[in-house]
């Protein structure tokens, strides 16, 4: 994938480097999956499409995700394989456009013929490929956010998603806007599908609430300034500013924001709840505050919190691997994905037959939506034919930065 460049074989993961093996797939630079098997040559595997946004504006988003897959694989290869098959993660690089990413879905699907398609990063490729992933009949968990992703669930028959809804993030945010008394407040989303479904949720939720919109701007994902917009809102009467975007853009406001001497509270989204956000705005995340999954700090948490026990152990092995503070909800999601469709997979492969591919990934779609009570990092997953997302309030948490570290909102 990408410009790094991992092979997939019967024998783990190596890096382009040391095997010298290349392959190119229509000039986009992914690195090619060999299904050798394991642990011996021309075992049949069960392979699943890994699609997160390693490059790009959503980098932030995918590297961890990325990570997160090579650190399961050993784990899963660990398991001895299900009914005597090996399960291994294709993994392409999306690029953060909606075209590598459709690219790279279909090449999984009609190539690698995988069982099942884990992407995307975000909520613009989700949506970009949905209807290709409903025709081929294919069983496709995303990793972003948007509500439209999962609903109306009659429209997304074959699609799960696992990170907190923006709609379930943007209600538990207005709650907390209730409680400190906030009546008004300034908007500012990424010109994005990720950005535009937040809005429409907040905007719902917000007025349910008695909370006005004083002032709405938006701005590019690639945009390096937003002082004007900043400007716009420092001239309103918003008693807080609420910020709907990812790093690059997110770390910008932030940091454009304090340089603009704003002085009412800023609040972001979920997008922000990895390191990268704080490396990038730098002092000016200070004072931050935002909804996310309760992993940034897992050790807070009581003992008796169902998802404890899970959130502490994978940020011990994901922190031992790529270092202290390294941490993200993102690769929280995708460990959720993996994690989830492994799941189903055995379930499946327990009554169906994988060399029958359209009946196996019919399976795999079916025992998804059966999933109940699964701790997973996002939160605690109850799937179902009316929910193909599964988590409820329960899954969300507030954080405010405190120098340069997260911490449990008061």
């Amino acid at each position: 994938y990408g410009n790094g460049g991992f092979i997939h074989t019967g024998r783990g993961i190596m890096r382009n480097v040391l095997c010298r093996r290349w392959v190119g797939f229509l000039g986009l630079g992914f690195a090619f999956s060999l299904a050798l098997g394991s642990p011996a040559f021309g075992q049949q595997l069960i392979k699943l499409g890994f699609i997160p946004a390693i490059t790009g504006p959503a980098s932030s988003l995918g590297i961890p995700e990325r990570d997160t897959a090579l650190m399961l694989q050993a784990e899963i290869d660990a398991k001895g394989g299900i009914k005597g098959r090996a399960v291994k993660l294709v993994i392409y690089d999306g690029e953060s456009t909606e075209t590598k990413t459709l690219l790279a879905a279909k090449k999984a699907m009609e190539e690698d013929k995988v069982a099942a398609v884990l992407c995307c990063s975000q909520s613009g490729t989700s949506l970009a490929i949905k209807n290709t992933v409903q025709t081929a009949k294919v069983p496709m968990v995303s990793m972003a956010a948007s509500v439209k992703i999962v609903e109306p669930v009659k429209d997304s028959f074959w699609v799960f998603k696992t990170p907190q809804s923006d709609h379930l993030i943007a209600e538990v945010l207005v709650d907390y806007l209730v409680g400190k008394k906030i009546a008004r407040v300034a908007w500012m989303n990424v010109d994005n599908a990720f950005g535009d479904s937040g809005r429409l949720e907040f905007d719902w939720l917000a007025k349910k609430a008695g909370i006005a919109i004083v002032a709405n701007e938006r701005f590019g994902d690639k945009d390096v300034d937003m002082t004007t917009q900043l400007t716009k809102v420092k001239g309103s009467d918003a008693q807080a500013l609420v910020v709907w975007a990812i790093p690059p853009a997110a770390s910008v406001v932030t940091k454009n924001a304090g340089e603009l001497g704003l002085s009412i509270p800023l609040f972001h989204s979920h997008g922000v709840g990895n390191k990268r956000f704080i490396d990038l705005a730098g002092p000016a995340a200070n004072g931050v505050r935002f909804p996310a999954g309760k992993l940034l700090k897992a050790e807070d948490l009581p003992d008796t919190d169902a998802q404890k026990k899970t959130l502490v152990a994978y940020a011990k092995a994901y922190e031992a691997k790529y270092g202290a503070g390294s941490r993200s909800t993102f690769g929280g999601h995708g460990w959720d994905a993996i994690w989830l469709t492994y799941k189903a997979i055995e379930a499946a492969a327990a009554r169906t037959n994988p060399d029958d591919l359209p009946s196996f990934r019919a399976a795999i779609r079916d025992e998804l939506e059966k999933i109940k009570e699964f701790v997973g990092i996002s939160g605690i997953f109850k799937m179902s034919v009316t929910d193909h997302n599964g988590l409820d309030k329960r899954a969300v948490t507030m954080y405010e930065i405190v120098n340069g570290q997260w911490q449990l909102a008061k």
